[in-house]
């Protein structure tokens, strides 16, 4: 059973539960808003998911110091490790989006000039009638 009392655990679940108000602000936010709140999650040197990766890193340590002692299965230390790899990785594809994401958070100032009609992309489907 976890000691809720220790530092360390309050922590934890204060971080899981700010994380859960960031994830509700997101779903609400207006674009730029919401393009901001990504790009600070998505910025690998600095953004949550870089910590939440290095996190699950210094879990697999544990893991692999208390498995090798008898402590955990040796299952929980490789799910542990395949997960802060996967999580790299990802981090690494998506950092590659995080400037073009900056880009849609930089707030418009409102133009005089009439915009133009939008263009269809390769990507549109045309029905047939």
């Amino acid at each position: 059973m976890t000691d809720s009392n220790l530092p360390s655990v309050q922590l934890a679940e204060a971080l899981a539960g700010q994380i859960g108000q960031l994830r509700r602000l997101l779903a609400l936010a207006p674009p730029h808003e919401a393009a901001q709140i990504l790009a600070g999650v998505l910025d690998y040197d600095t953004g949550i998911l870089g910590e939440a990766t290095q996190l699950v890193e210094i879990g697999s340590r544990f893991a692999k110091v208390h498995s090798e002692h008898g402590v955990l299965p040796p299952e929980v230390w490789l799910a542990l490790g395949r997960a802060a790899n996967e999580l790299d990785s990802v981090g690494r594809d998506l950092a590659e989006h995080t400037d073009t994401i900056k880009q849609v958070a930089k707030p418009t100032a409102p133009s005089s000039r009439p915009t133009a009609a939008p263009v269809a992309s390769a990507m549109v489907i045309r029905r047939r009638r």
